[in-house]
């Protein structure tokens, strides 16, 4: 499959609702972050929590999982690679709020620019407590206002930013995502047959939602395919109920290697989820330019000792 549509990248084709235009190697090799000056460790922090900023702010707006998922596809493009945004160039968090617009704007559940930047400006305000945010939609309704004049300005910024990254992504937005092969895969192996069937479920897509947090990229890395494949294959293994005991994931186009790959990476996630909270404590989670540039400088005098 071609990359994605940029400077570099080869054409695209016409979107698929079954595969996706994968990184390539320069992609996933050096981005225009790093070459910024991100560290890498920082951009994966940055990555992972501008992440769940994007599925906290779809639960207060109430947007379907699917336009959240590829609002997290579409930010992880428009990162990738030497020509792709940069996280010193625009505000992650506008870059977070930016993506989140452009995947529901041509759905059923477009949602208001006002709407977008009332919920990300007080996400922004938690210093990454999202947790407790999400608990908390009644003082979002009643409380939390932007005032005109940051209204205006926070619009201005998300229009920017908004154009900015089409252009990055060759005005490629469309994500094919695994949940519908998901459901398909269940009913052809006959997992709905069990009375353990929903569950095994429940828990394959848990593993397609927590995957759009890795720092593997994996949605950038993998087809569809393979990830609603590998999702059921761990599922089944958690529930504990019984698959083909042929080499089914064949029939869905998935090698031996690839899945191992990416259950691997599946149960690795959640090591990951805890060492960042470790790492970052109380301190919060740089999500600006300005942000971003005294945090570097922090850990250059932590390191230097100056």
């Amino acid at each position: 499959m071609p990359g994605f549509q940029g400077k570099i990248m080869a054409p695209i084709t016409e979107p698929s609702h079954l595969n996706n235009p994968l990184a390539t190697s320069l992609q996933l090799g050096t981005s225009s972050s790093q070459l910024d000056g991100v560290l890498n460790d920082m951009e994966d922090s940055v990555r992972y929590q501008t992440a769940r900023l994007i599925q906290v702010a779809g639960i207060l707006l109430r947007l379907p999982q699917e336009i959240v998922a590829q609002a997290i596809v579409v930010l992880q493009r428009f990162w990738v690679g030497p020509d792709g945004g940069s996280m010193l160039e625009y505000d992650p968090k506008d870059a977070a709020a930016a993506a989140l617009y452009l995947s529901a704007k041509p759905s059923g559940s477009a949602v208001s620019p006002r709407q977008l930047l009332t919920v990300f400006e007080y996400l922004f305000a938690t210093k990454g407590d999202f947790g407790a945010a999400a608990a908390s939609i009644g003082e979002l309704k009643t409380e939390w206002r932007l005032s005109e004049g940051d209204y205006e300005a926070h619009r201005d910024r998300l229009y920017k930013t908004e154009s900015y990254m089409l252009r990055v992504l060759g005005f490629q937005t469309h994500v094919a995502l695994p949940y519908t092969l998901c459901v398909n895969y269940l009913q052809a192996l006959e997992v709905f047959q069990t009375s353990e069937g929903s569950m095994v479920a429940k828990r394959a897509f848990a593993h397609l939602t927590s995957a759009l947090l890795s720092p593997q990229l994996l949605y950038l890395t993998h087809q569809p395919s393979a990830l609603a494949t590998a999702s059921i294959y761990l599922a089944a293994r958690e529930v504990d109920v019984k698959l083909p005991e042929v080499e089914w994931w064949e029939v869905f186009d998935v090698d031996r290697e690839e899945l191992g790959f990416l259950v691997v990476a599946f149960t690795s996630l959640q090591g990951f989820a805890i060492e960042e909270n470790r790492k970052w404590g109380r301190r919060k989670v740089p999500l600006t330019i300005e942000e971003l540039r005294a945090e570097s400088e922090r850990q250059r005098m932590l390191e230097t000792g100056a």
